[in-house]
């Protein structure tokens, strides 16, 4: 009996598992026991992690701290699609806004300002005023012509309100006079200058002749290149024949003015001159009777009287001229024919004007030899040295932020930190702005210079903390995943305040908000 109470009595041996089992629960019990906490008991124990201490609180930065080499393939990776997103970034010196207007033409011949606004422009206005989403509605009525401009919301797609604008006119057709054409149509971009100028001058042909070229061969071309989006033709008119009839000679002869107009009319007419054929032949007549210069038009009979033509030399002045007189261009006072080239959106205004200058030894071949082509205008010089003047700027902003750190930290390892960071971050911003479709101008690059200071500034705070525990005998990886810890928090908020601030600007509307929503994308990214 006692001996079966000693039995009883007698602790039982526990049953030893695993020397790590053992040796980690150890300690855990030992702080269960005495009332320390668990993290100072495995401190005191000395267990650490393969990679850093396995009882810290996971942070946002722990996951990248302890896989360096991920991080670093990561980064590594994130810089390399920056820098390819830099190459493919459209230049511009303001951001792209596109603003909704259409223009409509009208021409009536030899009708004046207000026969013009009473029969054109009125019925133009009122079916174009139909038209949904029109902010404002401009006319303007001149010898001849009639231009009704057309302003839509900035939310509006143009190409919808195109379409609206040609079924206006359809509609409108049946209140308007006897016109030689229908009115046109154009989409415009008030904010889109000419990228380049160029000037026709010749000392032999006359500028209807420069106009001809330019309008069938140069402008055409031009309008191929990658990047240009139109060519205009300005400072001139096609060749035309002008008639000048002298009313006194006119009463002489017993000749009307409508006589005049039927008469050239039905001769100058392109129409088929029938066929003669016999029984085993068959002949097309095809004699040509168009008139094309003065000399066609001057013998040109209008009516007999007694026996003797009454040609139309007799009772005008039939000159070579131009259909428009009264436009005109000068370029280094020279008579000149302007081509005005257009970008098109979202185009490099670089590499277009670079395109045009390699075309420019094709366009002069095309063209007859007595005609100089010269470069009146060019925008790329200045914008490429804004341009320069930023990213210089930028550069040094970096190199100052780098010294700084260095001369506070006195730490070559640890400056090498913002190194990385900031050009890192920067390639990443310019991914976001390929992807968002924004382009390399003056304000993007602002807001990329003054963001730099942000992005150092949590480096900073972050490294400062990391060096105070170095400082204070902790190991480097350690010291880095409690110092990131403890100021995750606040880098984060950091950062979420500075956009909360860009986040007006970037809901912001009107064409004010329109150009600065990139400045408030780029400082976010």
């Amino acid at each position: 009996m006692n001996s079966d109470q000693e039995n009883t009595d007698a602790p039982v041996p526990a049953q030893k598992g695993p020397q790590n089992g053992m040796n980690s629960s150890a300690p855990e019990a030992e702080a269960k026991a005495s009332g320390v906490s668990r993290l100072r008991a495995l401190r005191e124990a000395g267990h650490k992690h393969r990679l850093g201490p396995e009882v810290l609180p996971v942070s946002i930065s722990a996951p990248f701290i302890r896989r360096p080499v991920a991080t670093t393939l990561l980064t590594i990776a994130l810089a390399l699609a920056g820098i390819v997103a830099f190459g493919l970034l459209p230049v511009a010196p303001l951001p792209q806004v596109d603003f909704p207007v259409v223009i409509v033409r009208a021409k009536l011949p030899g009708a004046g300002p207000e026969t013009m606004a009473a029969t054109v422009a009125t019925p133009l206005e009122r079916s174009l005023g139909r038209i949904a989403g029109v902010t404002e509605m401009t006319s303007t009525s001149s010898l001849s012509n009639t231009e009704v401009v057309l302003q839509f919301d900035l939310d509006r797609n143009i190409d919808g309100a195109a379409r609206d604008v040609q079924s206006s006119i359809n509609a409108a057709r049946s209140n308007l006079p006897t016109m030689p054409s229908n009115p046109t149509y154009r989409k415009v971009n008030p904010a889109d200058a000419p990228i380049m100028i160029l000037a026709l001058t010749s000392d032999v042909l006359t500028r209807g002749q420069m106009y001809d070229a330019a309008s069938t061969v140069l402008a055409q071309k031009l309008s191929q290149v990658e990047g240009v989006g139109q060519a205009s033709v300005n400072g001139g008119a096609l060749p035309a024949v002008r008639v000048a009839l002298d009313p006194v000679r006119l009463a002489a002869h017993g000749i009307s003015l409508e006589q005049v107009r039927s008469a050239i009319t039905s001769t100058n007419a392109n129409r088929p001159l029938g066929a003669v054929e016999r029984e085993d032949h068959y002949w097309q007549v095809g004699a040509n009777d168009q008139a094309r210069v003065a000399a066609d038009y001057a013998p040109l009979v209008l009516r007999w009287n007694q026996g003797n033509a009454v040609r139309l030399a007799d009772v005008a002045d039939v000159v070579d001229s131009v259909q428009d007189v009264r436009n005109y261009g000068v370029a280094n006072g020279k008579p000149a024919i302007l081509l005005q080239v257009y970008k098109q959106p979202g185009a490099n205004i670089l590499e277009a004007v670079q395109r045009v200058r390699a075309l420019l030894p094709q366009l002069k071949a095309s063209i007859p030899e007595a005609i100089d082509i010269t470069i009146v205008s060019d925008r790329t010089p200045t914008l490429r040295a804004s341009l320069v003047e930023v990213e210089r700027a930028l550069a040094l902003a970096v190199g100052l932020v780098i010294l700084v750190v260095f001369l506070f930290l006195r730490n070559g390892r640890a400056t090498l930190i913002p190194s990385v960071a900031v050009p890192a971050s920067l390639a990443g911003t310019f991914g976001v702005m390929y992807l968002a479709g924004y382009t390399l101008d003056n304000l993007s690059l602002m807001a990329l210079t003054v963001v730099t200071g942000f992005v150092v500034d949590d480096a900073i705070v972050v490294l400062e903390n990391i060096m105070r525990h170095m400082e204070r005998g902790m190991g480097a990886l350690e010291a880095a995943l409690r110092g990131s810890r403890e100021m995750g928090f606040t880098v984060v908020s950091m950062s979420l305040s500075l956009i909360a601030v860009f986040v007006p600007i970037w809901f912001m509307g009107g064409i004010v908000g329109r150009f600065f929503r990139e400045f408030a994308v780029v400082m976010a990214a």
